[in-house]
């Protein structure tokens, strides 16, 4: 059998890309994220709004946070450009399109794209066939996390360097790893080179959920663990800033949903927000 052959992403990859361009569909402007190259790559059929899981009242204050979450992050990256930032490593890229959508930003890095093989190849496949370049400066890095491959090993031989700095980001991913491979990463990240910063997505207790979400998220718990893929770690604020220190990060900070509503969504009409307590953001500093 050949491992790198395309494979589909997985469904959670794919309803992000979808919940992405539901918010540029459905949502009053101005938009959080302009994304619609993931429905492009995905290529769903004309009823796809149908869907259960696309329904636009239970899925609003989660598209709300999968838009914010990406576009803290992109202005983080924007941010740092101008203080030596030369390198951009997206864990679990999934159908990810900064690459896409800002090459204005893009070129001025190298910007890695770890991803398991098959649906890698699938997208690089669907990239290629709807005419979207391959800059020299993209950088897709295969690893079988299934397998224990180290992540970090593959990028420095895509040619990653580890003394520049760089910024790394590892969203919607924590939940199913367990503490101790949440805390290996956060070790990972922290022998980076000076000036680095780890951005990663943390499920908080699901106890701890405003009301109106909590019984969406508990559905969804249930749903991973059915399908294989169980909710294995959740983290309190103070719990997780508290790994990435003792991790070796020299600043570790929460980025809350208010923070994030604060930012991206004040003063809009239709009261879109992320939801609070629920997936919220770990900003750790080397």
């Amino acid at each position: 059998m050949n491992d790198q052959k395309p494979l589909a992403p997985d469904s959670t990859a794919a309803r992000v890309a979808l919940w992405r361009a539901l918010h540029v569909q459905a949502d009053a402007p101005p938009h959080v994220l302009a994304d619609t190259v993931g429905l492009q790559l995905l290529a769903p059929p004309d009823d796809w709004r149908s869907r259960g899981d696309m329904d636009l009242q239970f899925t609003r204050p989660f598209r709300a946070s999968i838009v914010a979450r990406a576009r803290f992050i992109e202005d983080m990256v924007a941010e740092r450009l101008d203080h030596g930032l030369a390198q951009y490593v997206i864990l679990g890229a999934g159908l990810d399109s900064f690459a896409q959508r800002r090459p204005e930003i893009g070129a001025r890095l190298d910007v890695f794209e770890v991803d398991q093989p098959g649906p890698q190849a699938w997208k690089r496949q669907r990239l290629r066939e709807l005419g979207f370049a391959a800059p020299s400066w993209l950088h897709f890095v295969p690893v079988d996390f299934e397998a224990r491959q180290a992540w970090l090993d593959a990028l420095k031989a895509a040619g990653f360097d580890p003394g520049k700095p760089s910024v790394v980001v590892s969203t919607g991913v924590s939940m199913y790893l367990s503490k101790e491979a949440n805390a290996a990463t956060l070790r990972q990240v922290a022998s980076l080179a000076p000036g680095s910063t780890f951005a990663m997505t943390f499920l908080l207790p699901l106890a701890s959920a405003e009301p109106a979400v909590r019984p969406a998220l508990e559905m969804a718990e249930k749903g991973a663990r059915a399908s294989g893929t169980p909710f294995i770690s959740f983290f309190t604020p103070a719990e997780i800033t508290a790994m990435a220190r003792e991790a070796g990060f020299s600043e570790a900070r929460h980025v809350s949903a208010a923070d994030l509503t604060d930012r991206y969504f004040k003063g809009r009409a239709d009261g879109l927000r992320p939801p609070i307590n629920a997936e919220e953001l770990l900003v750790a500093t080397v």
